[in-house]
């Protein structure tokens, strides 16, 4: 497969981040002003999450490390990494100013287990809108597998494939199923301006390549790698609007349809362990 879908992606990530930073939905003024304040996307996971003070975790895509910051001020020892340096400057920026020890690595994730100590974190994190951008979600299990201690944890939480599947908001409110639930070869491939936080900004750089995961595909995948699934919760709530003007948003910032949210599984929360002596992931980068 050609990689050119990351130069497409990284463009519209690198022009974004700083729109990113100054919006109020990423709340960076709020980080620096509070040193108890958590992202509203790691406030959400804490039941699922528990306790992670002492653990040493690495957040794979942290974008402008609002998440990967919140994880840090609970107490773990918190590596970004992203592929976006004009990201990682702002999340740089950001854990300067509050005094923070959090490190943060450029990489593509892909190549994470290369760039970063082998089998060496107790939690690998992953949050919403980061498997879309990804071809391959086998050679993306092989990375997670590789970096997790034995006895470290995958937690993930992530748009539903379902949601991902749905075509953009309908005058009539139908729900109509348009895009690919499955992985496929080919990305679907999106020319949109804009950004899902508020900015009068205008972009330049508004192509990108993207790719659905079943919750099969993404199951099997990691129990191929070796590692056993402790908890798979599916929510009927998002951090953003996803279907604008077909939502509401709820009282702690997430949003879900606003006519009968039961229809629809909007996000899920996947946990997974590599149990002490489960055979470690291979590299399947080649693939």
């Amino acid at each position: 497969m050609s990689e050119d879908y990351r130069t497409v992606n990284r463009a519209s990530w690198d022009e974004r981040a700083p729109a990113h930073a100054a919006s109020p939905g990423y709340a960076l003024e709020r980080f620096r002003a509070d040193p108890s304040f958590l992202s509203d996307v790691v406030r959400f996971d804490l039941p699922l999450l528990g306790e992670v003070d002492g653990l040493r975790g690495v957040h794979l895509q942290c974008h402008l490390g609002t998440d990967t910051l919140s994880l840090s001020r609970l107490g773990a020892r918190m590596t970004g990494l992203d592929f976006s340096a004009a990201a990682l400057a702002e999340a740089r920026a950001l854990v300067a100013a509050t005094g923070e020890d959090v490190d943060f690595v450029e990489a593509d994730v892909y190549d994470a287990a290369d760039v970063l100590p082998a089998h060496a974190f107790d939690l690998v994190f992953t949050g919403v809108g980061a498997l879309c951008w990804l071809p391959d979600v086998r050679r993306w299990a092989s990375v997670v597998a590789r970096l997790l201690a034995p006895g470290g944890r995958l937690f993930l939480r992530e748009g539903h494939p379902m949601l991902w599947s749905l075509a953009d908001a309908r005058a009539d409110g139908l729900l109509v199923v348009e895009h690919p639930y499955f992985e496929r070869d080919e990305p679907s491939v999106w020319d949109e301006p804009g950004t899902y936080v508020e900015t009068d900004v205008v972009f330049e750089h508004n192509l990108t390549h993207e790719w659905n995961h079943g919750l099969g595909e993404l199951v099997t995948a990691l129990l191929d790698e070796g590692l056993s699934l402790t908890g798979l919760a599916e929510h009927d709530s998002v951090p953003w609007e996803a279907l604008p003007g077909q939502m509401e948003q709820l009282p702690a910032g997430e949003w879900r349809l606003a006519d009968r949210p039961w229809r629809l599984a909007h996000s899920y929360t996947l946990q997974a362990v590599r149990r002490p002596g489960q055979a470690p992931g291979v590299d399947i980068s080649q693939r």
